[in-house]
Order: structure tokens, then C-alpha cells, then sequence
């Protein structure tokens, strides 16, 4: 994977800088004059809400999972916590989107396989003392299929009004076993780089 970008968010009335090297996020009325080498994306298909649409912030408890799978999310979670925490504070996030990535050239997962992962991850994570939230259960459910030599796309992507992110993980394009409000976001990077949806354009300004 060539070294990680920073990714501006350009929406019809904020912009969003996003360094995936550190994590840092900015939020600016606009594109800053002088700046790094950025790829930007133009995401101008945002409809206000104003503060009538809802979202769930606690993701579905399963009820099924396979013990297979919940003992094989455990060595995953612990390589998770391991890069998450070894290494210096400011790579943090780079290490997490490069090891959310390490299964892109396996085989697709199938739906069954993604939905058992991701249930897996959260039954684990009510066992952890430390914050677990998107990031993390995203990345370890990316980590646990490449670990049965399957692949699915781990996604970082954008909501606005308010803007928010959120990671998560697809199958055949679909996401696996997220909320209905889901659709809110825009995927902005992939284990391809920076992603485009439908109603944006993308703009590299590296000459």
C-alpha cells in the first residue's frame, strides 16, 4: 500500500481534512490555500435534516454466532489491540487503516461469512475495558476474515449534517450488519485509497 493521504471532504458548506497518517480530522469553511498534497473529494449531494432524522449510536447485539467464529475473533481482537497500542501514539491510526487492508487480495467473503465475522467481533468486544467502538470492531472483523483466507471491504466514510464518520465493513457491496441510517454515509476510503460514491467526483491536487 503506498503511503496514506490526507483526504478533503469538500460538501456544499464544510470542508473536511482527514489525515490518514495520524487520524487527525479538521473541519474548515473551506479547502485551506496552502496545504500538503491532497485528495479531494467532492461531496455535494448532502440534504438537510435539520435535526429530524435519527440514528442509532449502539449497534445490534447477535444472536446467533458460530463458536468457530468467536473463537477465532479472539487472536484477531488480540493482534487488533496489539497494533492499536505498540507503536507510536501518532501512527496509531495508519497502522489500524493498513491492517484493516490486509486481506484485499483474498477472495470475496461470502454474506454468511461477513455477517458471522462481524457478529463474532461484537459479542467479544463487550469483554474489553477500553473503548471498542466502529474503528476497531470494523478492523478486527476485516482482520478475522483475511485470517480464513477471505476478503471483505473494510470502508471509512462520512455523514453530514452533522458531520460524523463511521467505518465499517461491505460484502458484495452491501454493508454487513449496520442500521438502516447507514445510507447516510459516504464512503471516503477503501483498501483502494480514496473512495467515490455516486454524486461525487474525485481531484488529486499532487501534480
Amino acid at each position: 500500500m503506498t503511503a496514506l493521504p490526507t483526504v478533503a471532504v469538500l460538501t456544499r458548506h464544510t470542508c473536511v481534512l482527514i489525515d490518514y497518517r495520524t487520524g487527525h480530522t479538521e473541519l474548515r469553511t473551506r479547502l485551506p490555500e496552502k496545504r500538503d498534497p491532497l485528495v479531494i473529494v467532492r461531496h455535494e449531494t448532502d440534504a438537510g435534516s435539520w435535526g429530524t432524522e435519527e440514528m442509532n449510536a449502539i449497534l445490534r447485539t447477535p444472536s446467533k454466532v458460530g463458536s468457530g467464529w468467536i473463537l477465532a475473533a479472539i487472536p484477531a481482537a488480540a493482534v487488533t489491540v496489539t497494533v492499536l497500542f505498540c507503536g507510536s501514539r501518532p501512527q496509531r491510526f495508519a497502522r489500524m487503516v493498513r491492517l484493516a487492508c490486509v486481506g484485499r487480495r483474498f477472495p470475496p467473503a461470502t454474506d454468511a461469512q461477513a455477517q458471522q465475522a462481524v457478529h463474532a467481533v461484537r459479542r467479544i468486544s463487550a469483554l474489553f475495558p477500553a473503548r471498542w467502538a466502529c474503528l476497531e470492531q470494523s478492523v478486527t472483523a476485516a482482520l478475522l476474515l483475511a485470517m480464513v483466507g477471505r476478503r471483505a471491504e473494510w470502508r471509512h466514510g462520512i455523514a453530514t449534517d452533522p458531520v460524523r464518520l463511521h467505518a465499517w465493513i461491505e460484502a458484495d457491496g452491501c454493508p454487513v450488519e449496520e442500521e438502516p441510517g447507514i445510507d447516510a454515509y459516504t464512503p471516503i476510503y477503501t483498501p483502494d485509497g480514496p473512495a467515490v460514491g455516486p454524486g461525487e467526483t474525485l481531484e488529486n491536487t499532487v501534480e
